[in-house]
């Protein structure tokens, strides 16, 4: 069975850094999009980065030029920088992985980590 575990989450002032990591299991990341997604209690779960099956990363323009994905494929591990981050920032943050390109979408996601911003 795949899992996917976050970490790294926490509490920071806003303009502050933090980075997440998440360890997958079961699942070996060549050839797999590989993403980290984030959600508010009364919003739906959005998009923060993607690392597509060739390198190719994309980023939600609130996110873009602060936030940088990467991943680690002999630790089997994906991370989440985070930099001058905002309390609009503050969501649960979930890692998630794809069969095929990023195009094709998410089948195994985590159970997410708390990222708390305050100003």
């Amino acid at each position: 069975q795949v899992q996917l575990v976050e970490s790294g989450g926490g509490s920071v002032q806003a303009g502050g850094s933090l980075r997440l990591s998440c360890g997958i299991t079961g699942f070996h990341f060549v050839n797999h999009c590989l993403g980290w997604f984030r959600q508010s209690p009364g919003k739906e779960r959005e998009k923060v980065a993607t690392i597509d099956r060739d390198g190719t990363t994309s980023y939600t323009d609130s996110v873009k030029g602060r936030f940088t994905i990467s991943k680690d494929n002999a630790a089997n591990t994906l991370y989440l920088q985070m930099n001058t981050l905002s309390p609009e920032d503050t969501a649960m943050y979930y890692c998630a992985a794809g069969l095929s390109y990023c195009v094709v979408g998410m089948t195994y996601w985590g159970k997410g980590t708390l990222v708390t911003i305050s100003s």
